[in-house]
């Protein structure tokens, strides 16, 4: 198993940070075949070989998931997705 854990600032309000995460839900979905759902302030996606979360902070999102053993292998590509994503709808 592998980790991502990304913690990333951002100037929205809370209105429009919840917005663009559900952005970033759409492009998960599409790019990963993920399932998601809003649970309070946190939007939990999975599918095969991954378990994660978007946690909505004060100015800031933090990402956390688990890879299984396939997906460890493009952990990079992975993350590195998830923070061209967050920039492009947070800033």
């Amino acid at each position: 198993m592998s980790t991502i854990d990304i913690h990333h600032a951002h100037p929205l309000t809370d209105e429009r940070a919840r917005e663009a995460i559900g952005e970033v839900a759409r492009k998960l979905q599409e790019r990963f075949e993920v399932s998601t759902r809003w649970e309070g302030a946190n939007l939990h996606f999975t599918r095969s070989g991954v378990d994660g979360v978007i946690e909505l902070l004060p100015g800031a999102v933090r990402v956390k998931a688990e890879l299984g053993f396939l997906l460890s292998a493009m952990k990079g590509m992975v993350e590195a997705e998830i923070r061209r994503v967050l920039s492009e709808k947070l800033g």
